[in-house]
């Protein structure tokens, strides 16, 4: 069986897990590693007692050398993405990039065009995107088992890290737009954000709509999102990185019941909380309330992003549910959340046409 040739760039915190998966896959043959740290690459070599026919380099340009390279997988700083993924897909390479895609919209879209010119895959690492339990949530929601769908609401905090590159918005709310735009099948038309800085800079500026803060902005620790999509559902996200009550939960609520995923739960992360009203004269009784535990698939997300990647090159088809254009879609709204949150909170209103979630 021929094999995929792959490069790993980047093998930080994210891209060793990246690159372990790919070591493992059967269909893949890891053929180099690059990461401008020579200690990190030392580092892995030794972790995964890697064969000595890989290539380990500093040199992002290294790889040109290397016969018969199909994919690159990119999990280096954001700021980093576009420029190496363009360099990747000009070389006719197809790409995995961690997310974002970039901190920037129109560089997104310029590269998933340049994909398309290509015939090359552009896929971006959307984890939670192949949670299993995101995958039953959608089906859930999908079947109408909540009812008429009323509001949404998600949490996101922990102590640390701090990042300096960008700010709470950007370091964390990707995550919870993704799954409540997959889970309800549509993008937000409005969008709303408002922080607070504590740690880093001062008070928030007017910025520019098209990308992410600089690293020179104040970076807020603490925002609230507020989400609108067509049919006047809304989504409310609390994110804040200075905060030791560590929390992953996200819900829909129903006019039948709710559904909660929390990664933070030592039995299921899948909840389905059944539970309506009776209108009793003036009175709302509640009925029917009970709890669901959802069984859902067992496999590391992670796993199942690596291997959808290297079906989608062997099948050339590009993949659908976080493809590049989606990834595009997320770092629009995230431009349009951090031009709210620079101007107080102020509505910024988004006509994004990819609606294939």
């Amino acid at each position: 069986m021929t094999k995929t040739k792959i490069a790993v760039i980047g093998v930080g915190r994210w891209g060793v897990h990246l690159l372990r998966n790919f070591l493992a896959h059967p269909q893949v043959n890891v053929v180099a590693v690059v990461d401008p740290n020579p200690e990190r690459l030392a580092a892995v070599k030794q972790q995964f007692n890697l064969d000595e026919n890989i290539l380990l380099t500093t040199e992002w340009q290294a790889l040109k050398q290397v016969p018969g390279l199909t994919g690159v997988v990119i999990a280096t700083t954001a700021s980093t993405h576009y420029a190496l993924i363009k360099d990747a897909l000009n070389q006719g390479y197809h790409v995995l990039a961690e997310k974002p895609l970039t901190l920037n919209p129109v560089e997104c879209r310029e590269l998933c065009q340049l994909a398309e010119q290509q015939h090359s895959i552009l896929m971006v690492d959307h984890t939670y995107l192949f949670h299993p339990a995101v995958e039953r949530g959608q089906a859930v929601i999908q079947a109408g088992k909540l009812g008429d769908l009323r509001y949404g609401y998600a949490t996101r905090t922990h102590l640390g890290p701090v990042r300096q590159d960008v700010d709470a918005l950007w370091d964390l709310a990707i995550h919870d737009i993704a799954i409540f735009n997959n889970w309800l099948n549509q993008l937000p038309v409005k969008v709303q954000a408002t922080g607070t800085v504590w740690l880093q800079g001062g008070i928030l500026e007017e910025a520019s709509f098209l990308s992410a803060p600089s690293p020179q902005s104040p970076l807020a620790d603490l925002v609230w999102v507020t989400l609108t999509y067509a049919d006047g559902f809304q989504a409310y996200i609390h994110l804040c990185w200075l905060n030791p009550d560590k929390q992953r939960r996200l819900g829909i609520v129903g006019s039948l019941g709710s559904l909660i995923f929390d990664e933070m739960s030592p039995s299921s992360p899948l909840t389905l909380l059944h539970g309506e009203f009776a209108q009793q004269g003036n009175q709302f009784m509640p009925v029917n309330q009970r709890q669901e535990v959802l069984e859902i698939k067992t496999g590391e997300p992670l796993q199942r992003v690596c291997d959808r990647f290297v079906v989608s090159i062997l099948q050339n088809v590009p993949p659908v549910i976080s493809s590049g254009r989606v990834g595009t879609d997320l770092v629009e709204i995230l431009a349009a959340l951090t031009a709210s949150l620079n101007q107080g909170g102020k509505p910024i209103f988004l006509n994004l046409t990819h609606q294939t979630l």
